[in-house]
C-alpha cells in the first residue's frame, strides 16, 4: 500500500468522526439537555442542530409530549378507620426539560410518592361513603396539591383520575346487603302503592257501577209503576165505560184460581174467603136465567098456538127455540161444577203439601 494513501484515510476518517459529533439532529416532540465539560449548557429543539464534538455530549433525552402513568393500588385509611385500596392515574406533561432532568432525580418516582401522601391526607378526613361518592372533589384536591408541588420541576399535572378504589370484602358484602334492602324497600313501596291505586281505581268503579246499577233500577221501576198505573187506569176506566156486571167479575175471579195452582214453586197458598160467594154469584145468575126462560118459551107456544091477534095485521113471530132454558141450566150447571173442581183440586195439592191455611169463613166446599 501506497504510504501517501494511510494518512489519507486517517484524516477522511477523522473528519467524518469530527462531522457526526458535531451534528444532532433532534425529532420533532423530544428535548435534548446539552452538556459542556460536565456543565449544563444549552437544550437542543427539535431540527438540524450542531456541538462542539468532545466538548458538548447530551445528557438526557426528554419527550415533551402528555405523558400517562398509572400508579399501583395504594391503601388509605378512611376518618372510619377502613383500609382501602386506590388506584390513581396521572396525566401529566414536561415543560421545562432542564428542570425536569435537573431539579429532581427521578420526577416519576417523586409524582408517585407525592400522589399517594396527598391521597392519605384527603383520604383521611372522609368516611367510606364520601370517599366513594366523592371522586369528583378528590381528584381537584389532588390535582391542586400535585400542580403546585412539580411546576418547579418543570412539570405540568394536567389531570388526576381515580380509576378504583377497592374495600375490604366484608365493607363489600355488607354493602352489597345494604343496597340489596334498599332495593327491596323501595320495590314493596312502588308495590305498596300499586296496590293502593289499584284498590282506589276498584272502590271508584264500584261505586260507580252500583250508582248507575241503582239509578237504571230506580227508572226502572218508575217506568214499570207507570206502566202499570197506567194499565189499572185503563182496566178501571174499561170497567166503568162498560158497567160490567158483579157476576161477569165473580166469573172472571173464577177463572183466575186454576193459574194459581198451576205454579211449581207454590207449596203453600191460602184460599180466599169470597171463593163462596162467587160460586154463589156465578150459579144464581144462571139458575135466574134458566128459570126466566122456561115460561116466556111457554107464552110464546101458547101465542103461537092461538094465532095472530085481530089488530097486528096478522104479522108472525119467530119462535124462540125451547132448548134454550136446558142450554142455560147445563151451562150453569156445568160452570158449578168446574168451580168446585178447581177448588178441589187446590185443595187437594194444599194438603198433599201440608200447608193449607183456610180463612175463618165457611169452607168453599161446603158450597
Amino acid at each position: 500500500m501506497d504510504p501517501v494513501v494511510i494518512p489519507i484515510l486517517v484524516a477522511a476518517i477523522v473528519v467524518v468522526f469530527l462531522v457526526a459529533a458535531t451534528v444532532r439532529i433532534i425529532p420533532q416532540a423530544r428535548r435534548y439537555n446539552i452538556e459542556r465539560f460536565g456543565r449544563y449548557r444549552r437544550t437542543l429543539q427539535p431540527g438540524l442542530n450542531f456541538v462542539l464534538p468532545v466538548a458538548d455530549r447530551v445528557n438526557t433525552k426528554l419527550d415533551v409530549r402528555e405523558q400517562v402513568y398509572s400508579s399501583d393500588p395504594k391503601p388509605v385509611i378512611t376518618e372510619d378507620n377502613l383500609v382501602v385500596n386506590i388506584d390513581t392515574v396521572l396525566y401529566y406533561q414536561i415543560t421545562d426539560p432542564r428542570a425536569a432532568a435537573y431539579e429532581v432525580a427521578d420526577y416519576l418516582q417523586a409524582i408517585d410518592q407525592l400522589t399517594v401522601t396527598t391521597l392519605r391526607n384527603v383520604i383521611g378526613s372522609m368516611d367510606l361513603e364520601g370517599t366513594l361518592t366523592s371522586r369528583e372533589e378528590i381528584n381537584a384536591r389532588l390535582r391542586a396539591v400535585l400542580d403546585d408541588a412539580t411546576g418547579k420541576w418543570g412539570i405540568r399535572v394536567n389531570r388526576v383520575e381515580i380509576k378504583a378504589i377497592d374495600p375490604p370484602n366484608t365493607i363489600k358484602e355488607a354493602m352489597e346487603k345494604q343496597m340489596r334492602a334498599e332495593r327491596d324497600k323501595r320495590a314493596a313501596i312502588l308495590h305498596a302503592e300499586g296496590e293502593r291505586q289499584a284498590k282506589i281505581l276498584t272502590a271508584e268503579g264500584t261505586k260507580q257501577k252500583d250508582i248507575l246499577e241503582a239509578q237504571g233500577t230506580q227508572q226502572a221501576m218508575i217506568l214499570r209503576a207507570d206502566g202499570e198505573s197506567k194499565a189499572v187506569e185503563l182496566v178501571f176506566q174499561s170497567v166503568h165505560r162498560n158497567n160490567a156486571d158483579p157476576k161477569v167479575l165473580a166469573y172472571k175471579y173464577l177463572e183466575t184460581l186454576p193459574h194459581l195452582a198451576k205454579s211449581e214453586n207454590n207449596t203453600f197458598w191460602v184460599i180466599p174467603g169470597e171463593l163462596t160467594e162467587a160460586v154463589r154469584t156465578v150459579t144464581g145468575a144462571f139458575a135466574d136465567q134458566s128459570s126466566a126462560g122456561a115460561p116466556v118459551s111457554v107464552q110464546r107456544e101458547e101465542e103461537a098456538r092461538e094465532g095472530p091477534s085481530e089488530g097486528e095485521g096478522g104479522a108472525p113471530e119467530l119462535e124462540t127455540d125451547p132448548t134454550l132454558a136446558l142450554d142455560a141450566v147445563a151451562a150453569a150447571d156445568e160452570a158449578a161444577k168446574q168451580a168446585a173442581a178447581a177448588v178441589s183440586d187446590a185443595k187437594a195439592e194444599a194438603d198433599a203439601a201440608g200447608e193449607v191455611q183456610l180463612p175463618g169463613r165457611r169452607p168453599a166446599s161446603g158450597d
